[in-house]
């Protein structure tokens, strides 16, 4: 079972390349994130035509979460995020696949820092911190993934220096993000590449693509009943040096 993340940086503008995506690597589940839109306009029609059903919590011009599933509909069991009620950012959905709790995130950015954008965005993984807790005290198999926008290591990044002053890189944002993994949660793509050098994301400007200039920020957390059961994991880097194509590259675990 193939489960993929794909930050697809507004999905108008990339539905082309997403179809073609889909197809060409047919994942039994696709998480999207930053679908830039609406709910009414969200084009599920597109993803029922080659078997996709889909659910999604959308926003105007920004942010917006999706969940997709070959062949069934995904049970949705949360929209947005607990813990702030004046929270109404669409970066946050959860939905059942047969014995499978997948939650896929949105998390925010948080430049600049500091300030309010770098507040938010600490407090929100604190929150996400107390809903894992939850899902991982359920003993359900549950896979957490999405975009965190966390630069977990300094393996994670082309070069420490260019990324020192940014709220990806911040010790803040590095901590809340280890506290999740030291609660028993297991970074898919670290696991099986420790040694890091794995990028998602590559810039749109100065030719951070064609120069390799990238970072990992897009995970794939698995509760201790996924990780039991992971066999592999990567990230679909061809599909970023496409022609508009999204600044991220899907990423992928298959489980048994």
């Amino acid at each position: 079972m193939r489960i993929a993340s794909f930050n697809i940086n507004g999905i108008k503008a990339r539905l082309p390349r997403l179809l073609e995506w889909l197809e060409e690597t047919r994942p039994a589940v696709a998480c999207l994130q930053e679908i830039k839109s609406q709910d009414a306009n969200f084009p599920a029609d597109e993803f029922e035509k080659i078997g996709y059903k889909a659910i999604w919590h959308g926003q105007k011009s920004f942010n917006g979460v999706a969940i997709l599933v070959d062949g069934q509909e995904p049970i949705e069991v949360q929209r947005g995020l607990p813990g702030d009620p004046e929270d109404d950012h669409a970066r946050y959905i959860e939905a059942d696949i047969g014995d499978l709790r997948v939650v896929n995130i949105y998390l925010p950015n948080g430049n600049p820092q500091p300030g309010p954008k770098f507040d938010y965005k600490l407090a929100w993984m604190a929150r996400l911190r107390t809903r894992m807790a939850e899902l991982y005290a359920s003993e359900r198999p549950t896979i957490v993934v999405g975009d965190f926008n966390v630069i977990p290591e300094n393996k994670d990044v082309w070069s420490v220096k260019a990324m020192e002053n940014d709220a990806l890189m911040q010790p803040e944002s590095r901590d809340a993000y280890a506290r999740l993994l030291h609660d028993g949660w297991t970074d898919a793509l670290d696991t099986l590449n420790p040694q890091g050098g794995i990028w998602t994301f590559w810039d749109y400007q100065a030719g951070a693509w064609q120069r390799d200039h990238g970072f990992r920020i897009d995970h794939m957390l698995l509760s201790p009943e996924c990780a039991d059961r992971l066999l592999s994991a990567g990230v679909d880097k061809e599909y970023r040096g496409r022609e508009k194509a999204s600044d991220h590259a899907p990423v992928w675990v298959e489980l048994a």
